[in-house]
């Protein structure tokens, strides 16, 4: 029996490791790949939002995450039903290998709370390309932990909402012309125009065949911002045109250590930074363009609860204490 279960572990592994080749031999330019999960029963959906997280508990990622009031009981109150990363998940350069320990001790170990045992669903950072990025994106980790999903950009389908993940870091130039100290995995992203006009290609296409209630669309960098980083301006002038175009809601991002919300002045989009997960208090303010509605430089997270035609957004401190609330309504016309 033992050997059988030896066996059965080994094929497993060949199995898993096969499946990462593929993802790696997927060409740039590729439709994007869905997932699907339901809503509640009574048609919404909770999720928590946090980013910038992965420092093995350090920086107060622990107290983001656990202390009795946080954001593990947040999640219990609101019945979530997903996790989203926006990115940065394993400082400072990403894993090493499919081994690396940092993967439980910043992830596994961390996030332990009842209510956070569900699936989380995760975008790269430019953290994150500083190291193996093919390891982090492995489905070998899924063996370690269920609930870790991270690819470069997907989409996920959960009825009333369609959220479409974007790999935002090949877009920034300078990690390209000049890293200065930093080494970048470029594996299965070279050439930089090449991809980036397959994916911005396949994100057009799939927010135009979207019928979901709500599109939004999660990526690891700013769009706007009055933080340290600012506004990203790779992606203001190629990807912020296609989220106008297809009616995005809501564009969710990490990046810059803090908590904001801004509204866009011609669209109806909001820009959402939840990426207060560890470290954060830059100490810096810019003012931006569009309409600030919120700005924390400090650490915390973000929930969204949806239903068909209302959408709930609030962030949270490292205590738990409510710093923003803000809620949208829409009309849905009916099917013809």
């Amino acid at each position: 029996m033992a050997g059988v279960a030896l066996e059965t572990t080994a094929l497993s592994l060949v199995l898993l490791a096969a499946a990462t080749l593929m993802l790696a031999l997927l060409p740039c330019s590729a439709e994007l790949q869905r997932f699907e999960r339901p809503a509640k029963a009574d048609g919404s959906l909770s999720l928590l939002v946090v980013g910038d997280w992965g420092r093995k508990g350090q920086f107060n990622q622990s107290q983001v995450a656990a202390q009795a009031n946080l954001m593990g009981k947040i999640g219990e109150e609101l019945d979530i039903d997903l996790v989203i990363s926006t990115g940065d998940n394993f400082y400072d350069n990403g894993l090493k290998d499919v081994q690396d320990k940092a993967f439980e001790e910043s992830f596994t170990n961390v996030y332990t709370a009842k209510s956070l045992q569900k699936q989380w669903y995760s975008v790269l950072g430019n953290h994150d390309y500083r190291g193996d990025v093919l390891a982090e994106l492995s489905p070998l980790l899924q063996t370690i932990d269920s609930r870790w999903l991270c690819l470069r950009s997907f989409i996920l389908n959960a009825e009333i909402v369609d959220f479409f993940f974007v790999d935002t870091t090949p877009f920034v130039e300078s990690y390209w012309t000049n890293p200065k100290n930093d080494h970048y995995d470029w594996r299965d992203v070279a050439p930089r125009e090449t991809y980036i006009s397959g994916l911005l290609k396949d994100l057009d296409a799939a927010l135009k065949a979207s019928t979901a209630p709500w599109k939004n669309v999660v990526g690891h960098h700013t769009m706007r911002s009055a933080s340290h980083h600012g506004d990203t301006a790779e992606l203001l002038s190629l990807l912020l045109p296609i989220l106008k175009v297809n009616g995005v809601d809501l564009y969710i991002n990490g990046h810059d250590h803090c908590l904001q919300h801004i509204s866009s002045n011609d669209s109806k989009i909001q820009y959402l930074t939840s990426g207060g997960g560890s470290m954060a208090w830059r100490g810096v303010f810019t003012p931006t363009s569009d309409k600030l509605r919120f700005f924390y430089d400090g650490q915390g997270f973000m929930s969204l609860q949806l239903t068909r035609t209302a959408a709930d957004i609030v962030f949270y401190d490292v205590f738990g204490h409510v710093l923003h609330e803000w809620s949208v309504s829409k009309h849905l016309h009916p099917a013809v």
